[in-house]
């Protein structure tokens, strides 16, 4: 069957695809516009699945906060290259998906790639886009946060924070939630305090402060008073409120915020970054 020249620019209209891609599945579908629309799906689901294994290290982290600052919604999208990163119907996808997370808030990553756009699944535009450029594309992480006062930060397009301020008191804090935000991007905390610190990871801690301890040969009965101080600086060092303020080392966060205001604290966060 003959296809035509119109018919095989309609469909690269609709799917986006190459020529050739376009012609050969037209004449796979004898003709049929929505045939040869699934076989280029399908081609997308190949290219999806031969690509699994790949690692997507590349990306852009995309942030959105409300206007009266209540909510938070921010997510990765990842691909291979850096050239697809910086490709504008790249950045169109990840534009598309942001406004259908900030119009239905999904609570997770799962209900966010079932969300339609234009009729369409978000997991199904994903698989076409990979279909049409051959690479793994991917949301690597999501998530929403809602609080008294919810600020984003972003470090360039590869890391992208959440900061949940709480105890604001009507005061403007904006702008240190931004310094906040910079601080968790380059510090990469694990938790807000120690109270949000993991029990696993504490008890690792403390084991490899025992063996540091041992294997310099410090007396039995001040083993564990050693392994204590091992743990009270990993948590200076890797949680948020009780580490060295980035643009004053001279205080902590804790003490940042409450210059701020008094008793502005840091409900909770989200840091979300490509490739690191």
């Amino acid at each position: 069957m003959a296809i035509s020249a119109k018919q095989v620019k309609e469909l690269r209209e609709l799917t986006g695809s190459g020529m050739m891609d376009c012609k050969k599945a037209l004449a796979e579908a004898e003709g049929d516009m929505q045939k040869a629309i699934d076989i280029l799906r399908k081609k997308g689901q190949k290219v999806s699945a031969k690509r699994a294994d790949r690692d997507a290290a590349e990306g852009v982290v995309f942030v959105h906060t409300t206007e009266d600052g209540s909510e938070g919604i921010a997510f990765a999208l990842n691909c291979e290259t850096d050239f697809v990163a910086k490709n504008n119907e790249f950045m169109s996808l990840g534009k598309s998906i942001l406004e259908a997370a900030i119009a239905n808030k999904p609570a997770a990553s799962e209900g966010l790639l079932e969300l339609e756009v234009e009729g369409r699944k978000i997991s199904d535009h994903i698989m076409d886009f990979t279909g049409k450029i051959g690479e793994k594309i991917e949301v690597s992480s999501y998530e929403y946060l809602t609080g008294e006062q919810v600020v984003a930060y972003k470090h360039g397009d590869k890391i992208g924070v959440l900061v949940n301020l709480a105890n604001v008191n009507g005061t403007d804090v904006d702008a240190a939630g931004k310094n906040i935000g910079m601080q968790i991007a380059s510090m990469n905390p694990v938790a807000v305090d120690e109270t949000g610190v993991d029990a696993e990871l504490v008890e690792r801690e403390k084991q490899i402060g025992l063996d540091k301890a041992r294997q310099e040969g410090k007396p039995e009965k001040i083993l564990e008073r050693i392994a204590e101080g091992f743990v009270k600086k990993f948590y200076k060092d890797n949680t948020l409120m009780n580490q060295e303020y980035v643009k004053d080392n001279k205080q902590t966060v804790k003490q940042y915020l409450n210059s701020v205001s008094n008793g502005l604290t840091v409900k909770g966060f989200a840091r979300l970054a490509i490739g690191r």
